[in-house]
C-alpha cells in the first residue's frame, strides 16, 4: 500500500509540473487581439492589435545585431456548411503575408523597423515602441473582389517569427528551440 501511495503522489506531482510548464509555454507566444473588419464606402479594412512578447533568447539575438523578421499572415476563407454547423468545407480565396525586419543599432541605440515589401522604415528609441508599432494594424485594405457576401467569408490572421530569415548558422537551433516558436494561432476577425 505505501508504494502505491508514493506512486500516486509522484504522478500528481508530475501532472502539476506538466500543467505549470504548459502554462509557461503558452504565455510566451504572440497574440492577435481585437481583429475587426470595418466597412468604409464600398470596401472593407482590417484593424487589429498584435502583442509580441519576445523571449530573452530572441531579445539577446536582436541586441547582438541579429535582424529578426516577423510575418503577419492574412487569408480570406469561404465556408460552405456540409453537415449543418458541425462540419464546413473551407476554400481559401485570398492569402497574403507581410514581413517586417527589426534591427538594433548599437551605435545610435535605436531600433529600426523596416517593412520588407515597401522598403519603408521607422526608428524607435526602445524595443517596446517598435513592437507596439509593429502590432498596430489600422486601415489595411482587403481585396474587394473576394467579398461579395461577408456572411460566408472569414478573415483569419496570425503572426510569427520568420525563422528562415535568420542567419544560416542560427536556423537549426532556432527551429528546434521552443524559445523561438512564438507564432500565434489563427484568429478570426469580426465583421460589421
Amino acid at each position: 500500500m505505501p508504494a502505491c501511495g508514493a506512486a500516486k503522489q509522484r504522478l500528481r506531482l508530475l501532472l502539476i509540473l506538466l500543467l505549470c510548464y504548459s502554462g509557461v509555454a503558452q504565455a510566451t507566444i504572440f497574440s492577435v487581439n481585437n481583429p475587426r473588419v470595418q466597412q468604409i464606402g464600398n470596401g472593407y479594412v482590417l484593424n487589429a492589435d498584435i502583442e509580441y512578447p519576445l523571449t530573452p533568447r530572441v531579445i539577446e539575438a536582436l541586441q547582438n545585431g541579429v535582424p529578426i523578421t516577423f510575418f503577419q499572415e492574412f487569408r480570406l476563407v469561404e465556408t460552405f456548411p456540409l453537415l449543418g454547423r458541425f462540419w464546413q468545407w473551407e476554400t481559401t480565396l485570398w492569402q497574403s503575408q507581410l514581413h517586417y525586419e527589426l534591427r538594433y543599432h548599437a551605435l545610435s541605440e535605436q531600433y529600426v523597423l523596416k517593412a520588407v515589401e515597401t522598403d519603408t522604415q521607422q526608428n524607435f528609441p526602445n524595443l517596446d515602441g517598435a513592437l507596439t508599432a509593429l502590432g498596430h494594424i489600422r486601415g489595411m485594405s482587403l481585396p474587394p473582389e473576394f467579398i461579395h457576401n461577408h456572411n460566408d467569408v472569414m478573415l483569419q490572421l496570425r503572426s510569427g517569427l520568420d525563422l528562415n530569415a535568420l542567419p544560416t548558422p542560427m536556423r537549426p537551433g532556432a527551429m528546434l528551440s521552443s524559445k523561438w516558436q512564438l507564432t500565434s494561432p489563427w484568429v478570426q476577425a469580426a465583421w460589421p
